[in-house]
């Protein structure tokens, strides 16, 4: 009888810690506040990771976490960002950090954008500095086996949205990026012979001056004309890009970038680039693969602000084009 006794209030003890211990665990931190990021570095002690998630009002306490650490002392904890949006117990916590559910930038490549305008969208997500990511992308050697050629990635960053985590270094999503143009470009099924250098670039420009889909074959039939004939591109978008490279652009073209003797100066050379000036999609390599079949030579925009353009076969013809643009009178 005298030890029932003493038993009782040692399991209303015992009951009332494991209570207390399952609620530190198990229960949802009512304290939650609003969506936070917390970002556990590479290498970082259990100790620490306690503190990083209290300090962002994740847990309450940091001996709860390391609770969660004692019972689970074989688990492998990860690196990388993780994102809480609601409140969560520390149980459901750890096992996260466990399992590396970590959070995913997307980001987004439109096509056309160029290797800078890369640089700058991931420097703005604040996922790797500009300068960094530049270094690497004028680097050609992840697509030295497709094109010996190329001066640099530039043409191989494949428009996308890319799913990126944080800590992600420059030179893996450069191969993302790079892997994705592959799977591409062996899905637009190449005759062997095809030069990858001549069409990514003749396909870089026809990206930058088409707005609509439907004219880029045409675009295209355009340079693969003047490329035959010996011609010069005339292309605005080859200047910037030769500004670009310089850091001189200032966000329009003036007559000492045109007269500029740039080798992607197109107004001075004839034929293409030495390299692409941008990154283009599916659709304009495409149209550059296979161009419609024309014998235009020029085209300018019509006035009408559509993005279309207005298509002719002599220089006669495409004068009268660009005074009415500059007009701004309908085409007839």
């Amino acid at each position: 009888m005298r030890f029932s006794k003493l038993l009782l209030p040692a399991f209303v003890l015992l009951f009332l810690a494991a209570a207390v211990l399952g609620a530190a665990l198990f229960v949802p931190y009512s304290g939650f506040g609003k969506e936070t990021f917390v970002d556990i570095p590479k290498g970082t002690a259990t100790r620490h990771m306690a503190t990083l998630l209290r300090q962002a009002g994740v847990i309450r306490f940091d001996w709860q976490f390391l609770l969660a650490r004692a019972i689970r002392k074989d688990a492998r904890l990860q690196a990388g960002e993780y994102r809480f949006h609601t409140a969560a117990s520390v149980w459901t916590v750890f096992d996260r950090i466990v399992r590396g559910d970590i959070f995913y930038h997307q980001v987004r490549v439109p096509e056309g954008h160029n290797m800078f305008d890369i640089a700058n969208t991931l420097e703005k997500q604040k996922l790797i500095p500009a300068e960094v990511f530049l270094k690497v992308a004028r680097d050609p050697a992840l697509i030295r086996d497709l094109d010996p050629q190329a001066p640099s990635l530039e043409g191989f960053l494949f428009p996308s949205t890319y799913r990126i985590a944080r800590h992600t270094t420059a030179e893996q999503v450069c191969r993302m990026m790079t892997d994705e143009f592959r799977r591409v470009w062996k899905e637009l099924n190449p005759a062997p012979e095809t030069d990858i250098h001549t069409i990514v670039t003749l396909a870089s420009l026809v990206e930058k001056e088409s707005a609509l889909p439907q004219e880029r074959p045409q675009v295209a039939s355009v340079y693969a004309n003047r490329l035959r004939k010996g011609m010069r591109m005339d292309a605005d978008p080859t200047v910037i890009y030769a500004a670009l490279l310089e850091n001189r652009y200032r966000g329009a073209i003036y007559r000492s970038d045109l007269d500029k003797n740039h080798p992607y100066n197109t107004y001075r050379h004839a034929g293409l680039p030495p390299g692409p000036i941008a990154n283009p999609g599916r659709a304009a390599l495409e149209a550059a693969l296979r161009p419609a079949e024309t014998k235009f030579l020029f085209f300018v925009a019509k006035p009408d602000g559509s993005g279309a353009h207005e298509f002719t076969t002599d220089l006669t013809e495409h004068n009268k084009a660009v005074l009415n643009y500059r007009r701004g009178a309908p085409q007839h």
